[in-house]
């Protein structure tokens, strides 16, 4: 499909910089496409009306490393600052990364992030790394000094919380965005981008649910840094997503059978719970448990197995996301919402208002 069938305007001022307090206080715009009335203006407390007993939703317990690193690359007497985006690990010493400006690093030399004054490379305030392979897009491969657990926790010492593009280039990272761009669902280390529906639950909210009948389950997908990156394909054939790695149990998939038995409906806390859902069900719907890489690329056509509902935020133009969303709810259902959406001042993207999304099952 022509890319161009996804592109929309969206005024500036509609970009959320801050989430809303409480967390459940964001508005959820309501998408049936089958409905006589398809669209309508709710919150997102209302979800515990929406949704029914013996549904469940499905959530995405990945938590956000601090992914960013400054560093420097010396060669002979010249030296070049690099920035870093840590986006998948490969093993416990190497993870694929976006540099900037990648052009400035060749195959086998060394960075040096943290305080260039620590002479010991063991210190936590200093660390060091060598290309050891070269992609596209400014894609390279890096092998730490250090090893799994002390990795970590120097990647957390010296790393920055990487903000969304969107954000980080309207205002820096700030204390504040250290809980904000968490989930109160987050327990795996690994992100680099937030699964943002998740943000918008609270402990409240959950008990409120759960007393409805609603049940909840956690699946992880380490969501990657290729999540912010633009189509450049003018056919979305062309278009290569990166795999990210996730997770569904036996016995999350076990549940998650029983409840599609029993008549409920499966809905999807976001794109990334609902991709890896997709990737770990098969032709009739049923779930295994899956543990491996996804690169699921969802685009209008695909048939959906495992999901029924999906709850998102509002997604970039020309990104994967909305492709994803206009898959399921349809392509024009998806630019009359978003044009209500904007009309209706709604707040867009990772800290902003939400999406409950049925399924367009013609």
């Amino acid at each position: 499909m022509d890319v161009g069938l996804f592109d929309f305007e969206l005024p500036e001022d509609r970009i959320a910089l801050r989430p809303k307090n409480p967390r459940d206080a964001a508005r959820l715009l309501v998408v049936r496409p089958d409905a006589a009335e398809p669209l309508a203006d709710r919150g997102v407390a209302d979800l515990v009306s929406l949704l029914a007993p013996g549904d469940a939703l499905v959530l995405n317990d990945t938590r956000v490393i601090p992914s960013r690193l400054r560093g420097r690359r010396a060669r002979g007497a010249t030296s070049a600052a690099i920035e870093i985006m840590l986006h998948k690990r490969q093993a416990p010493d190497r993870w694929l990364a976006f540099a900037r400006p990648a052009k400035k690093l060749a195959l086998g030399e060394t960075v040096l992030f943290g305080e260039a004054g620590v002479s010991n490379v063991c210190e936590l305030g200093r660390l060091e790394a060598q290309v050891i392979a070269r992609g596209e897009g400014g894609e390279v491969e890096l092998r730490f000094a250090l090893s799994g657990p002390a990795l970590d926790e120097a990647v957390t010492r010296i790393g920055e919380l990487p903000l969304p593009p969107y954000i980080a280039g309207k205002r820096p990272a700030d204390r504040a965005d250290a809980s904000d761009y968490q989930t109160m669902h987050a327990q795996r280390d690994g992100a680099v981008a937030e699964p943002t529906a998740g943000l918008h639950f609270t402990t409240g909210l959950v008990a409120a649910l759960e007393a409805r009948g609603v049940s909840r389950h956690l699946v992880t997908l380490h969501v990657g840094a290729g999540t912010f990156l633009p189509v450049k394909a003018q056919d979305t054939r062309e278009h290569r997503m990166h795999a990210e790695w996730g997770e569904v149990s036996p016995q999350t998939a076990g549940a998650l059978n029983a409840v599609r038995r029993r008549g409920g409906r499966i809905v999807a806390v976001g794109t990334t719970s609902l991709r890896l859902l997709e990737s770990a069900a098969d032709a009739n719907g049923e779930i295994a448990p899956f543990s491996d890489d996804t690169a699921i690329f969802i685009t209008p056509g695909h048939r959906f197995r495992a999901v029924d509902i999906l709850l998102t935020n509002f997604h970039l133009p020309r990104s994967t996301l909305f492709m994803l969303v206009s898959a399921f709810s349809g392509l024009d259902m998806m630019k009359r919402a978003y044009s209500h959406a904007i009309t209706e001042q709604y707040r867009f993207y990772s800290y902003g208002d939400a999406c409950l999304l049925f399924r367009a099952d013609g």
